[in-house]
């Protein structure tokens, strides 16, 4: 798409809600639903071992529950459940405001989505409904910021981690009530809408279930993370955890069967990244080695801290003169600069595109946000389930349309919310492989969901067994 049709785009769509064209409003179907009950409640975790990103170290999570009711007009009812970690280091990043203070606000702001999101009357398959409330969503966002004088504003994406479990109950509820998996829901069957209603013109006709699979696929390889401070060789280890589970990163390998890993790195000091992706190198290639694997992958997340894209692209320049063989292995590049891209347009991507797929990921908001990266030579994109459902959907159709590089990344969700967010890579076709950080910095919160999803949450072949997320719903409750 040339900048001209672009910017057309984004003034038709900012004369209208949300992610679209809502022109007018057609008669919905007698599978629409109304939203009749919310309810929210948390839980708390200690991480097993800390995790660094963006130049934070985190020992702890929050995750946002919430129950839902839905009813048709026919008056049939259903329950449905979502989750999510509430993230507010990777979501509201402050260098002003502690983290409780930011925690606190987007609690604060949960409180108000639930009202929001309980008291309203309409019906719709969940996609529209949650465009429809998004717009309130950043609303209350704005009067939660005011009255609680915040230093730094609720971001939008801190909004749409908070407002995420909320939509995921709703789908999950949707799916229930009619008695399938909800990516059975996507087509002309449940919704009134063509993609051109929410995206652009060049989707005239064209629903979600073009892009989005019924069925997951059987197994994906899973994507390890090795943050900024663990340990990959034993004489990182200070003193170890001791608790039975692999600490290096040879020992997840074996334990785990790894092929993929995914590298956090600093962005602000060249010399320690070239010498973090050498040592995760050299330990993956000793490893493997042992145990006969001849082909694994890599990708390198820099959590926006890159000064500029000349930085990224001297680090792949001087990886590939010291370690040819590691250098092919980088599958992606994820965000390496700043999230807001009209800030520093400077910062193109095309060269470093060229080299390897460098996908949007903390600025894959919206619609508006992902045509600006194609713009600036990005030529991939991160899904989330913590950016919701619909907005995660919506955002795979236009990449896959446009020929981007998709993957899925999971905010270190546990439990149910990684059930969401695996269910999500596992129906996204052209999504290869399903990261999941939970089982290593916080397995606390997945032992009750063991035992129901065997291969789901503990990882011994380097596959997550994705086939096994096509229950009703959501597929993480009855």
């Amino acid at each position: 798409m040339t900048t001209t049709s672009r910017r057309g785009l984004l003034r038709l769509a900012a004369a209208t809600p949300a992610l679209g064209f809502h022109i007018l409003r057609a008669a919905g179907k007698a599978t629409d639903v109304r939203i009749v009950e919310i309810r929210l409640s948390y839980e708390d975790y200690l991480y097993r071992t800390p995790i660094k990103f963006g130049g934070t170290v985190l020992d702890r999570v929050t995750l946002l529950n919430v129950n839902s009711v839905v009813e048709t007009a026919g008056g049939k009812r259903a329950k449905g459940f979502g989750s999510m970690p509430l993230g507010n280091v990777w979501a509201y990043p402050s260098k002003t405001m502690k983290y409780d203070e930011t925690l606190g606000a987007m609690k604060a702001l949960a409180e108000r989505i639930a009202k929001i999101t309980g008291a309203h009357k309409a019906s719709g398959h969940p996609v529209d409904l949650n465009v429809a409330l998004e717009p309130e969503y950043f609303k209350a966002a704005d009067e939660v910021s005011r009255a609680r004088k915040l230093a730094q504003p609720i971001p939008k994406l801190a909004t749409l981690v908070t407002a995420s479990a909320f939509d995921a109950a709703v789908h999950d509820a949707f799916g229930k009530l009619h008695g399938v998996s909800a990516y059975h829901t996507y087509g002309p069957e449940f919704m009134t809408y063509d993609l051109a209603h929410y995206l652009t013109p060049e989707f005239k006709g064209e629903y979600l279930s073009k892009y989005v699979n019924p069925e997951p696929k059987p197994s994906m390889p899973l994507y390890h993370l090795v943050g900024a401070v663990d340990p990959i060789f034993d004489a990182d280890i200070q003193k170890r955890v001791g608790d039975g589970m692999p600490e290096t990163l040879p020992e997840w390998i074996t334990y785990s069967g790894l092929t993929h890993i995914k590298i956090k790195l600093n962005g602000e000091d060249p010399k320690w990244d070239l010498e973090r992706v050498l040592a995760v190198n050299r330990a993956a290639e000793q490893t493997q080695a042992k145990r006969g694997v001849k082909q694994w992958f890599y990708s390198m997340d820099f959590n926006e801290k890159c000064p500029n894209v000349g930085y990224l692209i001297e680090l792949l320049r001087q990886v590939k003169e010291k370690a040819p063989a590691g250098f092919a292995r980088i599958q992606y590049i994820e965000q390496p600069t700043g999230r807001d891209l009209k800030a520093s347009r400077s910062n193109v991507m095309h060269e470093a595109s060229k080299l390897r797929p460098v996908v949007i990921d903390e600025s894959l908001i919206d619609l508006e946000s992902l045509m600006l990266a194609r713009e600036m030579g990005y030529t991939g994109a991160a899904l989330k389930a913590c950016k919701g459902q619909a907005n995660a959907l919506l955002m795979a159709a236009a990449a896959q349309k446009f020929k981007m590089f998709l993957c899925v990344q999971d905010l270190t969700c546990p439990g149910a919310s990684l059930i969401h967010s695996a269910g999500l890579a596992a129906h996204v076709p052209t999504v290869a492989a399903i990261e999941s950080n939970s089982r290593q910095y916080c397995p606390a919160a997945n032992k009750a969901w063991e035992p129901r999803f065997p291969g789901v949450f503990d990882i011994r072949n380097g596959k997550m067994a994705t086939g096994l997320l096509n229950k009703k719903g959501l597929s993480a409750t009855d």
